[in-house]
């Protein structure tokens, strides 16, 4: 659990980056050099024969899924969405786990979806409100929330708790799923090499922050927090960095807040934080 609450803390940082530094920047050129660094990250620590080919290739195809498609949805999402409407309307992630996991293991696990459903409720309780947000950019975040789901949930299988294979001698082979599956839009369209040079140096150290860290860090501190927690446990703890964000920017970038926001964020914690009981309570199969 201690990797997926580090993860969630980095990624409580990274809000707003994306709209604010990388403002007319193509979104699938960003996506290919986020994923890119990260796999760069990763390769001095790749040991593909240590697995057959056949895992290698799906775990290259989760990474098309969980960090390719996600991506491309997700950036193309700020062209419709403002920063903390694309936070807002990521909050469903935990009940898309909680639900392919029961697909994948053709059960239904009542505790982990009722524990994933509270942890909704959490992050609504603090999350600001929009009226007339964009349908196109709502559909763009619930298409990432699926991919990255479905690819933390698939990751799981492929590596099970069980397996003794390590998680940074394989994960590079995610990040090059993603970042081939990144590159076909890329490839396609016109003006990527003038839109690359034309990336100011703080744009250039934005995108190598969120490729090294967020990306690349976060990612791999996630999937092998997931690996090592119960399935319930990891689908809550998915809108852990909504509240995180939240004081993060409390503590960092505003004044201290009123009493009803401050009561708000006290609430949806106790409410995570009961969530996660919920599934660490339980018995094994109704939560593995």
């Amino acid at each position: 659990m201690a990797a997926l609450l580090a993860a969630s803390l980095i990624w409580a940082f990274s809000f707003g980056l994306i709209k604010t530094q990388l403002a007319g920047v193509p979104p699938h050129l960003v996506a290919l050099l986020r994923l890119a660094l990260s796999a760069l990250l990763f390769a001095p620590w790749f040991r593909p024969g240590r697995i057959g080919r056949r895992t290698l290739g799906l775990l290259a195809a989760t990474g098309a899924v969980q960090y390719g498609v996600m991506y491309l949805a997700y950036l193309a999402s700020f062209q419709h969405l403002k920063a903390s409407e694309v936070a807002l309307w990521t909050i469903f992630t935990p009940i898309y786990v909680a639900l392919i996991a029961d697909a994948t293991a053709r059960t239904f696990r009542r505790r982990n979806l009722a524990a994933a459903a509270l942890s909704v409720v959490a992050a609504w309780i603090v999350s600001p409100r929009y009226a007339g947000a964009a349908l196109a950019g709502i559909a763009l975040v619930q298409l990432s929330n699926v991919c990255f789901a479905a690819g933390q949930v698939w990751y799981r299988c492929l590596v099970p708790p069980s397996s003794e294979t390590r998680d940074r001698e394989i994960f590079a082979a995610l990040y090059c799923g993603g970042s081939l599956l990144a590159a076909i839009p890329v490839a396609i369209s016109s003006g990527m090499s003038s839109a690359l040079a034309a990336l100011t140096s703080t744009q250039i150290a934005t995108i190598l922050y969120l490729g090294v860290i967020p990306s690349g860090l976060g990612f791999f501190l996630w999937n092998a927090g997931v690996r090592r927690s119960r399935e319930g446990t990891a689908a809550v703890l998915n809108n852990l960095k909504v509240p995180l964000a939240i004081l993060v920017s409390w503590m960092i970038f505003e004044p201290f807040p009123s009493l009803e926001s401050l009561a708000r964020t006290v609430l949806a914690v106790i409410l995570l934080v009961a969530a996660v009981w919920l599934t660490e309570t339980g018995t094994s199969r109704e939560n593995n």
